[in-house]
């Protein structure tokens, strides 16, 4: 049954204590850095640039102190859809290149009446391999957000970070508090899948081996878990409603804040890092 370990797979909406700089950092200094990194992944256009924030967004997870199989461990779920990516740019971008660029390599296709071919150009390479990263990237620093920052803290500098805002009528309380459950019940919902399919595994089902690309069967054998996944999901959802009326939760209207510190120099630092990396990598001319 270890192929339906889904929760050791979810890194994002679990935290792991440590002593790192990272973890010791303001909650809110924390996401405005990881913006401003995010910034610097989303406008690279070359190879090279992409490969410098990935290595980049890999050394903020050595520096703190958590193991890097475990983060990386969270990209496998999302390995198939990456697959499904990679082939559908390659089927439709190369062929349907409307940039014109460099054809890189082409083969004919015949599928019975179908034939078509399958074309690698300059472009759909470049967007390929960059959506790849990009996705590598965002998923890494999610995770190590959540990992490093506890709910209640996150929750609290979102909330901190978007009360500039309350003068346009911006729910910043209830955005924080969205985000905060969404993040929580990540882990929940990994459990009950992971519940829901060994049931199912137990009556029969065959989701396809682990490790041999049978990502289409395992999809197909999904289909039927979804239903009572989503009607759990329903449920604890409607099951938290009734719990916080009963508690005469109205949102942040009325209610006191929590003081937020300062930042001191470790924060301020570290966004200057942040935003001197981004303009370096979005500045230089990389050949490739």
């Amino acid at each position: 049954m270890d192929e339906f370990e889904f929760s050791r797979s979810v890194t994002v909406g679990q935290y792991v204590p440590g002593t790192s700089f990272i973890h010791r950092m303001d909650a809110r200094a924390k996401i405005l850095a990881f913006m401003i990194i995010i910034a610097a992944v989303i406008t690279t256009p070359s190879y090279i640039g992409n490969a410098i924030a990935f290595a980049a967004v890999l050394a903020l997870v050595r520096l703190s102190g958590l193991p890097i199989g475990y983060l990386i461990s969270g990209i496998r779920p999302i390995l198939p859809i990456l697959v499904v990516y990679t082939i559908f740019n390659f089927l439709f971008l190369g062929n349907y290149d409307p940039t014109g660029s460099a054809v890189l390599f082409r083969t004919p296709v015949s599928l019975g009446p179908w034939q078509f071919a399958f074309t690698v150009t300059d472009n759909s390479m470049r967007q390929t391999v960059q959506g790849v990263f990009r996705i590598f990237d965002l998923i890494l620093l999610g995770s190590l957000l959540t990992l490093t920052t506890p709910i209640t803290a996150l929750s609290k500098a979102i909330e901190g970070l978007l009360a500039p805002f309350r003068r346009l009528k911006v729910p910043g309380h209830e955005i924080a508090m969205i985000i905060a459950i969404a993040y929580r019940f990540m882990p929940t919902v990994a459990e009950e899948l992971e519940r829901l399919m060994k049931a199912q595994a137990s009556r029969g089902a065959d989701f396809g081996r682990p490790g041999r690309l049978q990502f289409i069967q395992r999809t197909r054998q999904l289909v039927p878990v979804t239903v009572p996944l989503f009607v759990s999901a329903f449920r604890r959802a409607e099951d938290l409603i009734v719990a916080m009326e009963s508690r005469c939760y109205v949102g942040g209207a009325g209610r006191s804040a929590v003081a937020l510190d300062r930042f001191t120099s470790l924060e301020w630092i570290a966004l200057a890092v942040s935003l001197v990396f981004t303009i370096a990598l979005s500045r230089t001319p990389f050949p490739l």
